[in-house]
């Protein structure tokens, strides 16, 4: 067991990152379902009765049996998730050439690995990298599913099936469908090499072209970007990218975070709160609560600060544990 053990945080980045349901990263599939629109939009009791009606005449139709499987895994339980990849295996049986099918299985498999601990996560990685590659295979203009198996070529460790040398392959067919795409995805490959500069300057030249799945693709793996420079605390620059995604994509709400982070941090807490409240009020989560809570308790707000703290504590999912400890420990320190 202590040999995977150096492995586990590797393993845990590429499921948690790349691996995730589309909905939960704000991406829609390459040929997105019906229903991906009301999942988009949160409307998830909406797509649960629609869905219903449909597998009630329809048993084995791909669409409803991919809506079930997202709506499953935007579910912050995981009770679910074994459901989940059996709705995503019928989905196969029954529509074998279904490329969203496919990827379905390569989602719910990854966070079920992700949420399994060392061993599950190692035995499912097999399954997960064939998932996304029959993805591919069936449906060349899968973009989502070519950056998930291409990102999971990075992440994972050579011994388990990573390989540089096959994310590369990954750019290189997907430069004959979409050389848009493939810049993206060589962004991403640059951020890994750290190149940091190539990749931010490679993202922000691609034109999506009115394509919204390629657009989604851009402002991902623009913002990763964007928050590598911050963890690298080069705050100004990233607070100079980030005021560019914000143009780009004004309804993306990990790029207003990112902005309000990126203030945050060099010191300019009430430049920061608009910033964080246009995040919280597109989509409210807990590190934009907590941002705003933190961003309160520098301005000497303390009732403002113990509150968004305490919300940003009853959010599900939940904060990080740095994020949580931290936050538990100002309460104690402003009462």
């Amino acid at each position: 067991m202590n040999i995977f053990a150096p492995r586990l945080q590797r393993i845990h980045h590429v499921i948690a990152v790349s691996m995730m349901l589309t909905p939960m990263l704000g991406i829609s599939p390459a040929m997105a379902h019906e229903y991906s629109a009301l999942i988009k939009a949160k409307k998830h009791a909406e797509v649960e009765r629609l869905v219903a009606a449909k597998l009630a005449v329809e048993v084995n139709n791909a669409d409803a049996l991919v809506a079930k499987v997202d709506l499953i895994l935007v579910d912050p339980k995981t009770s679910r998730l074994d459901e989940g990849v059996k709705i995503a295996e019928q989905c196969i049986s029954s529509n074998p050439k279904n490329s969203e099918c496919h990827e379905a299985l390569g989602n719910v498999l990854g966070v079920k690995a992700e949420k399994g601990g060392v061993m599950s996560g190692i035995s499912s990685l097999g399954k997960i990298r064939d998932a996304f590659k029959k993805a591919i295979e069936l449906d060349p203009k899968n973009f989502n599913a070519a950056n998930s198996l291409m990102t999971f070529y990075l992440e994972v460790p050579g011994l388990m099936g990573g390989s540089n040398s096959k994310a590369k392959d990954v750019i290189a067919e997907m430069q004959k469908v979409s050389p848009a795409v493939a810049s993206l995805l060589q962004a991403k490959f640059d951020l890994k090499d750290e190149k940091i500069e190539r990749a931010k300057n490679g993202a922000l030249a691609v034109n999506a072209g009115g394509n919204p799945v390629i657009a989604q693709l851009q402002n991902e793996i623009s913002t990763e970007i964007a928050q590598t420079l911050i963890n690298e605390k080069k705050f100004l620059d990233a607070e100079k990218m980030f005021r560019e995604l914000v143009q780009r994509f004004p309804e993306s709400a990990p790029v207003y975070l990112g902005l309000g982070r990126s203030l945050q941090e060099q010191g300019k807490a009430r430049e920061a709160l608009p910033q964080l409240e246009k995040s919280l009020h597109i989509d409210a989560t807990a590190a934009a609560n907590y941002r705003l809570a933190k961003s309160w308790q520098a301005l000497g707000e303390k009732a403002k600060a113990i509150s968004f703290f305490e919300k940003a504590l009853s959010f599900t999912p939940e904060l990080g544990k740095k994020a949580r400890a931290d936050a538990e420990e100002q309460i104690k320190l402003l009462k």
